[in-house]
């Protein structure tokens, strides 16, 4: 398998404008690459900068200096100077992002949350739904639950339906922050699952997890940040 996320010289620090200016330096001069059907662990202590590694690669955070190639399909694109516009298609279509929390839209049903991704890409609400319920109930989310809107769900329930709208479509990147993490051990187990089908598809994950024995069992290597 080939890369299909490259990481160049990597620079990045905060610069705290109401402390002073004081600047917090993240990491400088990192490189690394994942290739398709790979999972690779982000590890170091707390603090050092692994979940802002990952909003990096989606484009949250913009890097000072280097770049982060993502392969496309047909071509590579460096996010670090992607326009607005190009790194929303990527996120379309390329790069997924399960996060710790669950943000959406109130009043949204669950089943919906998690059909959207796949809504986005043309495919017909019916198959997205039936999917979306799929995913739901492996992810033991009460049936009873599908219509209601997540906002009104347990910490645990939220993190799930999050974990459900992340898998529902395939994404050739798929970045996870901390994605077992307040899930009891059958859940945790389902993600892992759903880890494992991800890589057979082709898909190259780069990782964030606080459990060392889940991050040897979802991960075959790992970059250290320390």
């Amino acid at each position: 398998m080939s890369a299909v996320l490259k990481i160049e010289s990597l620079s990045k620090s905060f610069v705290l404008h109401q402390q002073a200016g004081v600047r917090i330096p993240v990491f400088d001069g990192l490189n690394a690459e994942v290739k398709a059907g790979e999972a690779v662990a982000v590890t170091g202590p707390s603090g050092r900068g692994k979940s802002s590694l990952l909003k990096l690669v989606y484009g949250t955070y913009r890097a000072n200096a280097g770049s982060i190639q993502v392969f496309s399909g047909v071509g590579w694109t460096d996010v670090v100077t992607a326009a607005p516009r190009d790194v929303i298609e990527l996120r379309r279509d390329v790069i997924g992002y399960v996060t710790q929390f669950l943000r959406v839209i109130p009043r949204v049903p669950a089943e919906m949350v998690v059909a959207e991704p796949m809504m986005d890409r043309g495919i017909s609400q019916e198959q997205a739904l039936t999917r979306a319920r799929t995913l739901l109930d492996r992810l033991n989310i009460p049936k009873r639950l599908w219509h209601l809107s997540p906002m009104t769900f347990s910490g645990g329930e939220q993190q799930r339906v999050n974990i459900a709208r992340g898998f529902a479509a395939h994404f050739p990147i798929l970045l996870l922050d901390e994605p077992t993490a307040s899930l009891d051990t059958e859940n945790r187990n389902r993600v892992l699952e759903l880890i494992a089908e991800a890589r057979g598809q082709g898909s190259a994950i780069l990782a964030v997890f606080h459990d060392e024995a889940e991050r040897r069992r979802a991960c075959s290597r790992s970059i250290g940040l320390d």
